[in-house]
């Protein structure tokens, strides 16, 4: 066989071999629902649960007479003043709030990696800007998520802020809506893209980053022995890693939207307000509260992880685009 008909007869495998294993999944509507579903799931239960971790944070963050003590000290005065009831204000928005923002994000982020990497047109490409992809595809998830959480969030934090503002979700949302309209619904939206899109970025982008470091010290045949505890641990550790790296990127703008959904700082417009509140607070009051968010946030993200995966394989959902570098 010639040169020439050797080279023909390899361009044609080659053309086969992309038309039989395709850059990316072909995801169709049930395959996002399920997505959705997961996500939905995995955030509102971690949410829900750590709702008093998140109540004992908020308050440190915007009552001047806990800002000072400790996760442990704040609870046992918030119960003392308030019942332990106290530690459960603002559970429906919170539920309700994650479990749209949550699918969204989730389902968003598998999309658009997706579209990234069907962007950057070959395997090759998308490993070697895949750390771009990760970035880009978790902060425009995140976006889109944040304008279904926003008045919820808001919602959230008033009923925190103020125990004699509404009796919970329905009560305080309508109340919020008939005073302030969409403009105070949404008047943390800047600020909590600002917190979000930090969170997002850390919470997927260091997931990738740990699981690839991991998977590059095993052998194939480890990683396809990866038994139910192994697959848990590596889970889980990327995880809490991950939830340490989204906290300490969002916990200053989480701080300064505490304060402005209780109703701080000047009037004008909001990037006004949060310049003046920043310069209020000063480095040491915008991470005011970050070790019990640290906590948190470590035990939601990898409880978020765990139990989308979960959901998926219980769903026998169809696994997302991998662009981990092999070596």
């Amino acid at each position: 066989m010639s040169s020439i008909s050797k080279k023909a007869q390899q361009s044609k495998e080659s053309v086969k071999s992309a038309v039989a294993t395709p850059l990316v999944p072909d995801f169709n509507l049930k395959d996002y629902s399920t997505f959705f579903l997961a996500g939905a799931l995995c955030c509102t239960i971690t949410h829900g649960a750590m709702t008093p971790i998140d109540v004992v944070k908020t308050r440190i963050q915007i009552d001047p007479s806990l800002a000072r003590n400790s996760m442990l000290t704040a609870g046992r005065k918030i119960v003392a003043a308030e019942g332990t009831r106290g530690l459960l204000t603002g559970f429906g928005p919170t539920a309700v709030g994650y479990l749209v923002q949550g699918g969204a994000k989730f389902a968003g982020y598998e999309f658009w990696k997706k579209k990234f990497v069907q962007l950057a047109g070959s395997q090759e490409e998308a490993v070697k800007h895949r750390t771009a992809i990760y970035l880009v595809g978790a902060s425009v998830a995140e976006f889109f998520a944040d304008i279904l959480l926003t008045p919820l969030e808001a919602t959230r934090i008033r009923l925190v802020s103020d125990r004699n503002y509404a009796s919970g979700l329905v009560s305080g949302f309508a109340r919020m809506a008939r005073e302030g309209g969409v403009q105070e619904l949404y008047a943390g939206f800047l600020p909590i893209l600002c917190k979000q899109i930090p969170y997002a970025i850390g919470q997927f982008t260091v997931n990738e980053w740990c699981h690839e470091v991991v998977f590059r010290s095993m052998t194939e045949e480890q990683k396809n022995a990866l038994s139910g505890p192994s697959k848990f641990g590596i889970s889980l550790g990327s995880g809490v890693i991950a939830g340490f790296a989204a906290a300490i990127l969002s916990h200053p703008a989480d701080t300064l939207l505490s304060q402005i959904n209780k109703g701080h700082g000047p009037k004008g417009s909001m990037a006004t307000r949060l310049i003046a509140l920043g310069k209020e607070a000063g480095f040491r009051g915008l991470f005011a509260g970050l070790g019990p968010r640290m906590v948190m946030t470590a035990g939601l993200v990898s409880g978020q992880f765990l139990i989308y995966g979960a959901i998926k394989d219980a769903l026998n959902a169809r696994p997302g685009v991998e662009i981990h570098k092999e070596t």
